[in-house]
């Protein structure tokens, strides 16, 4: 059974950076997984992908130059770094991943494509 643990949300002025942290127990080389966030009352979003199987990178547009996907592969745990926070990147952050799959863009609208879930981390942004 896949396992996702997510850690490293906080509250930041914003400006300010974060880098979330997302163990996992997943071993195939062929996966896609992600970052995906939720602010209060709106739809989930997809942040940014890392394609295991070639170690390419998708971001949304509006995280693009400010955040950045990253795994390392001995540990078994996807990163975001997250940079230059505004108020609007404050939501529920979750990591997920589906076997299998390489990474498109429309992934980051499809978020039910995605079986693998973690808990999710707080970020909020606020002066």
């Amino acid at each position: 059974q896949v396992q996702l643990v997510e850690s490293g949300g906080d509250s930041v002025q914003p400006g300010g950076s974060l880098k979330l942290s997302c163990t996992m127990s997943l071993y195939e080389r062929r996966n896609c997984m992600g970052w995906f966030r939720q602010p209060l009352w709106k739809e989930r979003e997809g942040v940014a992908l890392y394609d295991a199987g070639d170690d390419t990178t998708i971001y949304h547009a509006s995280v693009k130059g400010r955040f950045t996907v990253s795994r390392d592969n001995a540990n078994n745990t996807l990163y975001l770094q997250m940079n230059d926070l505004r108020p609007d990147d404050a939501a529920t952050y979750f990591c997920a991943a589906v076997i299998g799959v390489h990474c498109g863009q429309d992934l980051l609208w499809r978020w039910r494509k995605f079986p693998h879930w973690g808990q999710g981390t707080q970020v909020t942004v606020s002066s």
